[in-house]
C-alpha cells in the first residue's frame, strides 16, 4: 500500500522564518515607503496567523500601524490591492534570499526524503507560503534530482482556510490518492500539528527556532 511523507516548508526544510521571510517583509516595506518593520519577537507572534498575506492584513487592525502609516487606505478593496502588491514584492525579495544560498537546509532533511523514496514512499509538500517561494526552498533543500521526485506541492491559497485548519492536508490526501491514515506529516509548529492531526494524519515535529516553547503533546514524536 502506498504511503506519503508530507513536509511543511518553513522551519522544516530550512530556518526560513527569521532569516528569510522576516527580512523580506521589512525590506519590502522600506522599498514601498511604508514606515514599518517587525522585530524578531513581533514576527514570532505573527506566526500564529497562517499565511503571509493574512499576517500583513492583520496590521490594518493595529492602532500603532495605522498611526505610523496615515496613508493606509480605509476601503477593504483598496486594502486587498495593497496587500497583494506587498506580497508580490516580498515574495520576489524572499526568493532572491533563498537563491543566494544564505539559508542552509536543515540537517538531515534531504537524507530523510531520499530514504523514504528508497522505501517506496510518495513525497509531498503542504505549506501556507506562496508556491513560488516554497518551490525555491524545496529545490535548494533537496537538489534538483530529489525535487523532481516530489509527487505534489501544495502552497499559498490552494485552500481558503489555512493551518491550523486541516484543509491543506485533506487536499493533499485527495490529490495523492492516499488515505490520511497512510500519511505522515513533518511539521515544526503547533498550528501545523493541529492541522495534520485534525486531518487524521500522523505528525512528526521537528522543533524550529520560533517554536521551541509550543505544545506538541499530540505529536507522534518531537525531534
Amino acid at each position: 500500500m502506498s504511503k506519503a511523507l508530507i513536509f511543511d516548508c518553513d522551519g522544516v526544510l530550512a530556518e526560513t522564518e527569521q532569516f528569510g521571510h522576516l527580512p523580506a517583509f521589512n525590506q519590502m516595506w522600506k522599498e514601498c515607503g511604508v514606515p514599518w518593520s517587525w522585530s524578531v519577537e513581533e514576527y514570532g507572534r505573527k506566526l500564529k496567523i497562517g499565511g503571509g498575506k493574512e499576517r500583513m492584513a492583520s496590521l490594518f487592525s493595529e492602532p500603532a500601524f495605522l498611526a505610523a502609516w496615515p496613508e493606509c487606505p480605509a476601503d477593504e478593496a483598496a486594502r486587498r490591492e495593497v496587500v497583494a502588491a506587498w506580497h508580490k514584492r516580498k515574495t520576489a525579495i524572499y526568493k532572491d534570499i533563498i537563491l543566494s544560498g544564505r539559508i542552509p537546509p536543515r540537517p538531515g532533511v534531504r537524507r530523510f526524503a531520499e530514504e523514504a523514496l528508497a522505501d517506496g514512499w510518495t513525497l509531498a509538500v503542504a505549506s501556507t507560503s506562496a508556491e513560488e517561494s516554497v518551490r525555491a526552498v524545496l529545490r535548494h533543500a533537496m537538489g534538483e534530482a530529489t525535487y523532481a521526485r516530489f509527487g505534489l506541492v501544495l502552497a499559498g491559497d490552494c485552500v481558503k482556510a489555512k493551518k491550523p485548519a486541516p484543509d491543506i492536508y485533506r487536499l493533499a490526501s485527495e490529490r495523492l490518492g492516499i488515505p490520511p491514515a497512510d500519511c505522515v506529516v513533518v511539521e515544526d509548529s503547533s498550528n501545523g500539528l493541529q492541522a495534520a492531526t485534525a486531518a487524521g494524519m500522523t505528525c512528526i515535529v521537528t522543533v524550529s527556532g520560533y517554536t521551541a516553547d509550543e505544545d506538541f503533546s499530540t505529536a507522534a514524536i518531537v525531534l
